[in-house]
């Protein structure tokens, strides 16, 4: 399949020329995420879900608070952009017993456009889901309450490259023994960069933006400001704009090569949240954060839920639960790297965990 891959890439290279960074990322995870094999200890890499059961629990109960906070609607939409396994939707209905009247309310729709990756979350939630996405476009017209962990971080980014004091498209070409390798590409305007990255920019220097991204949060707050309801985006990424290269590429839990092994590996970039709250708040949403993902965590109770589940548990369950919420928690590992960011209505008044970050 790699080679098919790679080599359909090199023949479209071949006719076309050299093609940008964000096209070859686009196609690249797609071949990736067809083969639903990606997350896990057995995949490539492993996200806050799969480390606890209290991480998803934690986001369906901050749904359920939020939904009492904006009035209750119903019915409504719960809907997961990039589930994965399934794991963090199984964890958060679970944790939904307590208030029942969200359960009632809601339908759980999911946003994955991998045939394999439908298949393992069928298996995980059953029945429990009412349909399947490729998109937001399809979603129904209601209260819309969003979960997207882990999942701006694989849309694709556009690369910018400084040369000679102007701007050029980066793009992916191939070297003499047939290596992919990038490039640069025509001069342009560049006019999506932020102000402060263009500014003093050296040559060589690469900027990126992520075009998916904006566009996805644009919808998502059209969607709230329309319909009422909540996003909550959880990722790794820079709060306030910043200059440099961020693509990376996963495989086996090790990093590698971004241009290496194209549709074997999983391809990220670090995800501008200052970016996504100046779209989110030009069509009339509130935005919130991002605030660290630990704190926001911590705030929420994950430490106290840590604390009850051991007190059933055999003394090496114990240490197994504390340290995966460690994990999730600890600034020196995923607990600063990763920052929560939501987005409702601009009548929504201060959300749980967020009471002491940003909000605008």
């Amino acid at each position: 399949m790699t080679k098919a891959f790679e080599d359909r890439l090199r023949g479209r290279i071949a006719a076309e020329g050299p093609l940008p960074v964000e096209t070859v990322m686009a196609e690249a995870n797609a071949a990736y995420y067809a083969r639903g094999t990606a997350i896990g200890a057995a995949g490539d890499f492993i996200t806050a879900p799969e480390i606890s059961q209290v991480f998803g629990e934690i986001c369906g109960l901050w749904m359920a608070v939020v939904w009492q906070m904006v009035g209750m609607p119903r019915p409504l939409t719960l809907v997961e952009c990039g589930p994965g396994r399934g794991t963090l939707m199984a964890d958060a209905l679970r944790a939904l017993a307590p208030v029942p009247a969200f359960r009632a309310a809601l339908e759980v729709h999911l946003v994955e456009t991998s045939a394999a990756l439908r298949e393992t979350q069928r298996a995980a939630l059953g029945d429990a889901v009412t349909a399947w996405h490729d998109a937001l476009d399809t979603l129904p017209e209601r209260p819309l309450f969003l979960i997207g962990n882990e999942f701006l971080d694989a849309l694709p980014v556009r690369q910018y490259v400084r040369v000679d004091d102007g701007w050029h498209l980066r793009r992916v070409g191939l070297a003499e023994d047939g290596r992919f390798v990038f490039v640069v590409g025509e001069a342009v305007t560049a006019d999506d960069l932020d102000p402060r990255v263009r500014a003093g920019a050296p040559d060589g220097a690469i900027a990126e933006v992520c075009p998916s991204a904006r566009a996805f949060v644009t919808d998502v707050a059209q969607r709230v400001v329309a319909s009422g309801g909540a996003a909550l985006l959880i990722d790794y990424g820079h709060a306030v704009a910043a200059g440099g290269e961020t693509l990376q590429a996963v495989s086996r839990h090790q990093y590698r090569s971004p241009l290496e092994g194209l549709g074997t590996v999983d391809l990220t970039a670090h995800v501008d949240f200052q970016a996504l709250d100046e779209a989110t708040r030009s069509v009339g949403a509130r935005t919130h954060g991002p605030v660290e993902q630990g704190a926001w965590l911590r705030a929420l109770g994950a430490e106290a839920r840590a604390a009850a589940l051991c007190r059933n548990a055999t003394p090496g369950q114990a240490d197994a639960v504390r340290a995966a919420v460690r994990r999730l928690v600890d600034p020196t590992e995923m607990g600063s790297l990763f920052r929560v960011f939501a987005v409702t209505g601009s009548g929504a008044g201060p959300l749980p965990g967020f009471e002491g970050g940003l909000s605008s």
